[in-house]
């Protein structure tokens, strides 16, 4: 049986076909994959052909799959390029679409003959679409209404954050930034998908590990996490960020505010009609108007 709380080196689909024969099941999955787009990896060669790539991505989901719990939820971040083809591999695998989450950032690509992309696709899916975990008062954000206006009409506990979410990109001047991995994801991020889509024991999976920001996450907010991850070089130093995190004491991914671009709040213009705050996007529609 795979140890937990722990980062293992090896390939995800033969480690989760052993652990779903040991009989391991798991809450939340977060999967991060290679984009095939040729990104640099110190193991792993991001340039299949477009067939065997389709085809071990039908793979790597249906082994994800097999240890999911029929309570569970499933995450997935993918680029542009192959966008549908996860759509597609994740019927096959029997799982139920619950939202395609947009996660808009700044710091995009710089282009010349296309628009910049500044964005990522995130799928979220559940097993059994009747019985799932969503722990929507974790993730809840302030309202336009509470913190431009202070309407008491505001409901007290804030409002669902939509499909679009706003987070930066990692950059090198964050807190969070590790700089041993070129495809490290927001700490932030990962927050919102582990608050609301387990609870505190739950074990998180991710089966590609990378940077370890799925089990920083996990183990600030009190989840088990599995980690798994081709190379050794990266399990390794995600194993000494994760216990590196945890030993100054951080509890909580707010920690980390370098993380949120829009959704925390900034002071409000003079040019209002009071000083309250209000958020860097109502403000960006206040400069369209």
């Amino acid at each position: 049986m795979l140890k937990l709380d722990e980062i293992h080196c090896g390939d995800c689909i033969e480690l989760l076909t052993q652990a779903k024969a040991e009989g391991l099941k798991v809450d939340l999955v977060f999967a991060d994959p290679p984009f095939n787009i040729g990104y640099e990896y110190d193991t792993y060669r991001d340039n299949k052909d477009y067939d065997d790539y389709v085809a071990w991505t039908d793979r790597w989901i249906a082994a994800c799959r097999g240890v999911l719990a029929d309570h569970g939820s499933f995450y997935i971040a993918i680029g542009d390029e192959f966008a549908a083809e996860i759509r597609i591999a994740a019927r096959k695998a029997d799982l139920h679409l619950r939202n395609w989450i947009i996660w808009h950032y700044t710091f995009g690509q710089s282009t010349k003959q296309k628009f910049a992309r500044a964005h990522t696709h995130i799928f979220y899916f559940v097993a059994d679409p009747k019985n799932f975990i969503f722990n929507d008062l974790s993730v809840r954000v302030p309202s336009a209404r509470q913190l431009i206006y202070a309407d008491a009409r505001a409901n007290p506990k804030g409002k669902m954050p939509d499909d679009v979410w706003r987070y930066s990109r990692v950059c090198g001047t964050f807190k969070e930034r590790v700089g041993w991995h070129n495809c490290q994801m927001p700490l932030k991020l990962l927050g919102r998908i582990v608050k609301a889509s387990s609870d505190p024991g739950n074990l998180v999976l991710d089966p590609f590990s990378g940077s370890g920001t799925t089990a920083t996450a996990a183990a600030i907010l009190g989840r088990r996490y599995l980690g798994l991850e081709l190379s050794e070089n990266y399990a390794r130093m995600a194993r000494a960020r994760i216990a590196e995190t945890l030993a100054l004491g951080h509890t909580d991914i707010n920690d980390f505010e370098e993380g949120d671009i829009f959704e925390k709040t900034i002071p409000q213009p003079t040019r209002q009609r009071n000083h309250r705050t209000k958020t860097a996007e109502q403000m960006a529609l206040d400069l369209e108007e």
